[in-house]
């Protein structure tokens, strides 16, 4: 197998640089680009104020069912949908899979446990593990060498 170049990323729970391996069969120039990671609530208002708080970015689209934060109207970012029926992720226990989650790098990891906690975060098992308010678990990770200063 072949690799690509060095691109951020995971590896295990370390994050850091991976090669990403070219495949056979696969283009070698991407299909396409990230428009946004839509998540499923019950109240994307909500959601929205919450992780537009948390990210420092403005919320650039609303209507009744579907809002989105991002750095501008140009950029992608995070798109809450409503889902009246959602079933809280019970993570980590494994009755109800936690589906996906965001990592947020932050200078200050305890600093920054605070202030989701007072904007409505609760706090989960595990090392600065949250859970937004519809129940969506995070990580607030040590921002990593290679990334600029958050604040």
């Amino acid at each position: 197998m072949d690799y690509g170049v060095a691109r951020p990323g995971r590896t295990g729970r370390r994050h850091g640089w991976f090669v990403a391996p070219v495949q056979e069969g696969v283009p070698a120039m991407p299909v396409g680009r990230l428009h946004h990671l839509i998540v499923d609530c019950p109240d994307p208002m909500a959601e929205a104020r919450f992780w537009s708080a948390v990210l420092g970015d403005p919320i650039t689209y609303a209507d009744e069912d579907f809002v989105v934060v991002s750095a501008s109207t140009a950029a992608s970012g995070l798109a809450f949908q409503r889902a009246t029926d959602l079933t809280r992720p019970t993570w980590p226990e494994p009755t109800v899979p936690q589906q996906m989650h965001l990592d947020v790098m932050v200078d200050d990891q305890d600093a920054a446990g605070e202030t989701v906690l007072a904007l409505g975060a609760r706090r989960l098992a595990g090392d600065h593990v949250y859970a937004d308010p519809a129940g969506h678990p995070f990580c607030l990770i040590r921002r990593p060498t290679w990334a600029p200063p958050v604040n």
